[in-house]
């Protein structure tokens, strides 16, 4: 590792973690540099979401969809 990026490592760690984490977000952010996928996730979020809404579909609760999903799948 360079002396640069030892040298912001150490400043970083040494902000509160909110801003470290506000600052993960941002360097999280920089890396994605697709934003036809990021539309297409962020619409079909919003699909499920308005259809959780509007009652067309139900929710399962985490350990039904578990279970499911290990029948289906048996390790």
């Amino acid at each position: 590792m360079s002396t640069a990026l030892e040298t912001l490592q150490a400043e970083v760690l040494r902000l509160p973690l909110a801003d470290r984490a506000r600052l993960l977000d941002r360097l999280i952010a920089s890396l994605d540099m697709d934003a036809s996928t990021d539309a297409a996730w962020d619409a079909l979020a919003e699909q499920r979401d308005q259809s959780l809404s509007s009652g067309a579909v139900t929710a399962v609760p985490l350990d039904e969809a578990v279970a499911r999903l290990e029948a289906r799948f048996p390790a």
